[in-house]
């Protein structure tokens, strides 16, 4: 199956479907579902048609014990050892931004060097 294709709502639909899929196999009902999340019915049904939150798919999946299904949908992506090397020890929290640094981003220290490109010889 082609997943480009298809819209951020219909692949929703489509995990849902498959809960649905995995409970049904586990010849477990909604409520039992529920019941065991601590959650109602209701949110069950929005899990089964792809209109939930993370956490409550979450608490489904650990519900039919299918958490371990995690690791074949978003497998953890290890750093190649050339991004290690320039991270030097350090791990990202978040995406750089890609603009060039201009003048407006320097400090005024950094502004004050920029004048005094002269060796001193020290």
């Amino acid at each position: 199956m082609n997943y480009h294709d298809l819209t951020p709502m219909a692949l929703a639909e489509l995990i849902g479907e498959r809960i649905q899929t995995y409970r049904l196999n586990a010849n477990m009902t909604q409520q039992e579902i529920a019941e065991i999340t601590g959650l109602n019915r209701t949110t069950i049904k929005n899990v089964e048609s792809g209109r939930c939150k993370v956490e409550t798919l979450m608490a489904t999946m650990l519900a039919l014990g299918i958490v371990d299904h995690l690791d074949s949908f978003l497998p953890p992506i290890d750093l190649s050892p050339i991004q290690l090397a320039k991270m030097k020890g350090y791990q990202r929290v978040r995406a750089s931004n890609r603009r060039k640094p201009s003048n407006k981003t320097k400090s005024p220290e950094d502004k004050a060097d920029d004048g005094n490109k002269e060796d001193l010889g020290w």
